[in-house]
């Protein structure tokens, strides 16, 4: 791969380069070597168009559904591939859920005094609780585990009885409609039982059934899973609010002892960052010969982190997405890489070796090949973690600084993140006015929430992303920015007030006005659920206007892994015109495509289009959007 087939990012490519010379194995070249006939994007024709199937001892078996071949069980290609699809839901959905169970234990902990941790918001603590019906008299503790015993209760309700959660926050427009159509969920426990039990051989091989099941499954994770986990995190860590952050590799200088926590969970990011800040930390490092010690933030703990807490020199900056990951660990400057429950890489060993950096899970569903060291987070030890994590770094900082050549000259920009519904209010004076008339009178032609990761397919790191959110903005739509994708719009440089001269002339002007970005850096993957309740709120203002009505869409330009396909089937549940890139492994599905690219419009008022071309795509988003506004009469 050469140039923008490698990434978007020069800092990226050049970092390319020297893991090149150095003859390390990375992505890129996996990626290609993953091809077929000379075409990296090109695999098994079965697999790619989702009817391959080896669940059980009879298969692998593939199916045709223009030959009615089937499975040995006697499953159809649209069985087959919706039953695989609903299995990566489950896969996303647990893992969502995952990261929730351990903001509760750790909010727990916080609340009985056990951790570093302090309950920073008490408005948000008690608004949430207001909304759930949770007690709030009394003591913020009391209150806060008051709140941890109704949604663990929740969670584990059965399935056959509603979900409190989801009765408490959803709009009663869509509560309706999930009822009518059978996918009000209960707990989500419950749900993902459910659905990894429909997907035994034998079970359901029904597409229609599987994809309601997918959808309840959805809504079940969005109000449960993200909701509680972000505004759980805001409670203990801050609301975002808007503030600048340096972004891009040029925030690594080998001359400190850099300190990496990567993956969803930012619970140890943060107490790594509080204990930094002390001078006796800062003096234990220049000891050694460093200039300090620095916390780095990275992939989405970073995005976690960064929506948060301000930069300075101890919490200095952001280094990228999934994808850069080879390139932040190939630049000789990492001293400890602190892996918690999601997107570390399988290879990442063989850099350590490589690069001289301690490779260090910290959560128990993640291990490497090789590596036996490790420390699982127990929020009741955080401080005494953060600190072993700290000592590492400066143990590792001699031997990494003389027998690594770092990479030197990196680009370093700024862009402002931080924003949540809640900063997004405070910007706009307190309520929606603003932004609804701009809406309302056209010099706004719609909102777009970008929530994706960052694949190779069909495009280099993070091009696709870049393009249609360019593309989006020179139209007059506002874009909310999350997962993966956030970083990519931030490092090159969407999420900066000089983008606003690549904006329409009517979102130019709201930024003028407002003092914003073209993009605004929103968050996580894991806030989707809470740009979910910012629609609710949207469409509550503008007098309960149903959300498949909403000038908004939703985009996941470089979608990649499990996660992202429960986020797509919860839009479509919510009833939002929904792009994803590159197209999903249903092709070989012709039932289950029409289902979801055009009858699920009948269903729930959302709808899944696929197009890969930039323009194209971004023009069917635009013909989405102007129709709602001629619904709407605005």
């Amino acid at each position: 791969m050469e140039d923008e087939r490698i990434s978007y990012h020069d800092s990226v490519r050049t970092v390319y380069k020297r893991i090149k010379e150095d003859g390390m194995t990375n992505v890129w070249d996996r990626y290609v070597a993953q091809g077929m006939g000379g075409d990296p994007d090109r695999r098994c024709a079965f697999c790619q168009a989702g009817v391959r199937c080896d669940l059980c001892s009879n298969g692998p078996c593939r199916g045709s559904a223009a030959k009615d071949k089937r499975g040995v069980c006697g499953i159809t290609a649209d069985g087959m591939a919706m039953r695989m699809m609903l299995l990566r839901n489950v896969m996303g959905a647990s893992t969502y859920h995952y990261h929730t169970t351990q903001t509760i234990k750790t909010l727990r902990a916080t609340a009985r005094g056990e951790t570093p941790f302090e309950i920073r918001e008490e408005g948000k603590l008690r608004s949430f609780a207001d909304r759930l019906g949770v007690d709030s008299s009394g003591e913020v503790k009391d209150m806060a585990l008051r709140l941890c015993d109704f949604v663990d209760e929740d969670f584990d309700r059965e399935y056959d009885k509603p979900s409190r959660i989801v009765e408490l926050l959803a709009p009663s427009e869509r509560q309706e409609l999930w009822k009518e159509i059978g996918i009000f969920p209960g707990g989500i426990n419950s749900e993902m039982m459910r659905a990894t039990s429909s997907s035994l051989t034998n079970v359901d091989g029904d597409y229609v059934s599987l994809a309601l099941k997918a959808m309840k499954l959805g809504i079940a994770m969005a109000y449960q899973s993200q909701i509680v986990n972000e505004y759980c995190q805001d409670m203990m860590y801050g609301i975002p609010r808007p503030h600048n952050m340096r972004v891009d590799l040029g925030v690594l200088d080998p001359d400190y002892v850099n300190i990496l926590p990567n993956g969803h969970e930012p619970f140890l990011g943060f107490a790594m960052v509080q204990l930094a800040r002390e001078q006796e930390w800062q003096d234990k490092a220049k000891e050694v010969g460093a200039k300090g010690l620095r916390i780095i933030a990275n992939i989405e703990t970073g995005q976690e982190m960064i929506q948060r807490w301000e930069m300075d020199d101890v919490f200095y900056g952001f280094t990228g997405n999934w994808i850069m990951q080879e390139a932040v660990l190939a630049s000789g400057a990492v001293d400890v890489f602190v892996s918690d429950m999601n997107c570390s890489m399988p290879i990442d060993p063989l850099y350590a070796e490589k690069y001289k950096f301690r490779l260090i899970p910290v959560s128990d569903l993640i291990s490497f090949e090789g590596v036996t060291e490790r420390l699982n987070y127990v929020p009741e030890q955080a401080r005494e973690q953060a600190a072993q994590l700290l000592q590492m770094g400066i143990d590792n900082f001699k031997e990494r600084r003389e027998s690594v050549k770092p990479v030197t000259g990196l680009p370093m920009r700024e862009a402002v993140v931080g924003f949540s519904t809640e900063s997004i209010l405070d910007a706009l004076g307190g309520n929606l006015d603003p932004l609804l008339d701009a809406v309302k009178d056209g010099t706004l032609r719609g909102i777009a929430g970008m929530v994706s990761c960052t694949t190779l397919r069909d495009f280099g790191h993070d091009n696709h992303t870049v393009d249609v959110v360019k593309e989006l903005i020179k139209r007059d739509v506002l874009v909310l920015s999350m997962g993966c994708g956030n970083g990519a719009v931030q490092v090159a440089g969407l999420c900066s007030p000089e983008a606003k001269e690549q904006a329409g002339p009517g979102l130019k002007s709201v930024c003028e006005a407002l003092g914003i970005p073209p993009v605004l850096s929103y968050g996580t993957c894991t806030d989707t659920g809470r740009l979910g309740d910012l629609l609710g709120a949207v469409s509550g203002a503008l007098g309960d206007v149903p959300l498949p009505d909403l000038p908004v869409v939703a985009t996941a330009p470089e979608y990649m892994e499990q996660k992202a396909t429960i986020d797509a089937v919860f839009a479509l549940a919510l009833g939002l015109y929904t792009h994803v890139n590159p197209v999903p492994t249903v092709t070989g599905a012709p039932d289950l495509v029409k289902l979801l690219t055009e009858d699920c419009k009948d269903v729930t008022g959302g709808l899944l289009n696929v197009e890969t071309d930039t323009v194209k795509a971004v023009d069917s988003m635009m013909e989405h959007i102007e129709s709602n506004r001629k619904k709407l009469g605005i």
